[in-house]
């Protein structure tokens, strides 16, 4: 296949099965390598009993200096993807063209020996991905201090925990300086200090005309690093282009589809007074509609029904809303933003809280309901992210943070011939 001046990966019509049995995917196995052996052709492109496409027809190329981002749910052949451009696995159909060397980073810990220290691993690990010893010293010390696991050096990689692993085997990676470097999940398990050192270090290399291809369900990251994306659903391609685009389309189909299928487990109930009960919360727009799929943009009304066999003096509502990355989005309380709302409260009724415009992040959010008394410890009901919603771009623009005020913009006037 040929391969343009500035195209390191060409991958075309790529296919790639597995058996789902493993005895008769042993034998499979046999049956294959007999036939290479004796030069006999066999049709890779059809599907014996228990075979499945883990990849199917997929194409795409990779250019020098370009950062992709693959991503999909668990089990779309993201992974698979990176094996067979690494060399692991071989195609059944199709055809996949390199230029240039490649750093991988497939799983943590792969090529490490679990009895050799991190420093001999370095020098192990370094070789395998084509270093010189003179290449091995001379970036050892850079190495090592990227790595950051101190005095672990001399320790059995054994004894590691996830992220002192990944962050040893992405510093030899990188140092390595291969044309084209391949990454799963390798921000996985790290801590933000160590991120914050691996943008920078991905944006030298790019800048170097170095070329990535990263795997992440982290849709943020993908949209920082790449510059394109291909997603993958099912093995196949179900979309491949500008990264904005991409992650949106595919944070929309799983918000449709989470929704669609979700069924929420009874409210996790924490009652400290029987007489003092929230009965129902629901999420309604603007027309007062009850739903569980919101616009960035809209209203939303969360209320709270709620039913009480004594007084309640002085109630405070609270409302928290959370981020399935377990982030508080949202945290209000009646008691401090509207403290003349209810003087007290007996029998049943409902309370809104009310969002005029909805600015968080498109993605699925938990809510939290509380019913307490007089103070914010004194909780009688409480319903622990029991309701579930989502929010959906909906042609707003794209959005990097978590939350989007409605903000302004002032400039001051502009000086002629002014200096930067």
């Amino acid at each position: 296949m040929e391969l343009a001046n500035d195209t390191v990966i060409k991958v075309e019509g790529l296919h790639k099965k597995f058996c789902r049995h493993l005895r008769r995917s042993m034998f499979y196995g046999t049956l294959d390598v007999t036939r290479d052996m004796l030069g006999w052709r066999y049709d890779g492109g059809t599907l014996r009993q228990h075979e499945f496409w883990s990849l199917e027809d997929v194409n795409f190329e990779l250019k020098q200096g370009e950062a992709l981002g693959v991503i999909g749910p668990n089990g779309s052949g993201k992974t698979t993807l990176l094996r067979i451009l690494n060399g692991i696995f071989p195609p059944d159909r199709g055809s996949v063209a390199v230029r240039g060397r490649i750093g991988a980073l497939i799983a943590v810990g792969a090529g490490f020996h679990p009895n050799m220290t991190g420093r001999e691993n370095i020098r192990l690990n370094g070789t395998i991905l084509g270093m010189t010893r003179d290449e091995i010293a001379a970036r050892f010390d850079a190495i090592v201090d990227f790595a950051d696991i101190g005095e672990f050096l001399d320790a059995p990689v054994a004894t590691y925990s996830s992220g002192m692993t990944v962050r040893l085997g992405f510093a030899i990676a990188i140092h390595a300086v291969p044309e084209i470097l391949l990454a799963d999940e390798v921000l996985a398990v790290g801590d933000l200090r160590f991120a914050l050192k691996c943008y920078r270090k991905i944006a030298e290399y790019r800048r170097n005309g170095g070329a990535l291809i990263l795997v992440s369900h982290a849709m943020q990251l993908v949209r920082n690093v790449c510059h394109r994306s291909l997603w993958l659903e099912h093995g196949r391609v179900k979309a491949l282009g500008e990264t904005q685009e991409v992650c949106d389309a595919y944070e929309q189909d799983t918000l449709q589809r989470g929704l669609a299928g979700a069924r929420l487990e009874e409210p996790v109930r924490i009652n400290h007074d029987p007489l003092v009960r929230i009965t129902k919360v629901e999420f309604r727009d603007a027309g007062g509609a009850v739903g569980d799929l919101f616009p960035v943009g809209a209203q939303l009304r969360v209320r709270i029904h709620y039913a009480c066999g004594r007084v309640v003096t002085k109630p405070n509502f609270s409302i928290s809303l959370v981020t399935v990355e377990n982030i508080i989005a949202v945290a209000n309380h009646s008691l401090f933003d509207a403290p003349g709302l209810c003087a007290s409260i007996a029998g049943s009724g409902w309370v809104d809280f009310v969002l005029p415009t909805l600015a968080l992040k498109p993605g699925h959010y938990y809510c939290t309901a509380i019913l307490g008394e007089g103070s914010l410890d004194n909780n009688l009901d409480w319903h622990e992210r029991a309701y579930r919603f989502a929010v959906t771009a909906d042609g707003w623009p794209p959005m990097s943070g978590l939350f989007q005020p409605a903000a302004r913009w002032d400039a001051g006037p502009t000086t002629p011939g002014g200096t930067v």
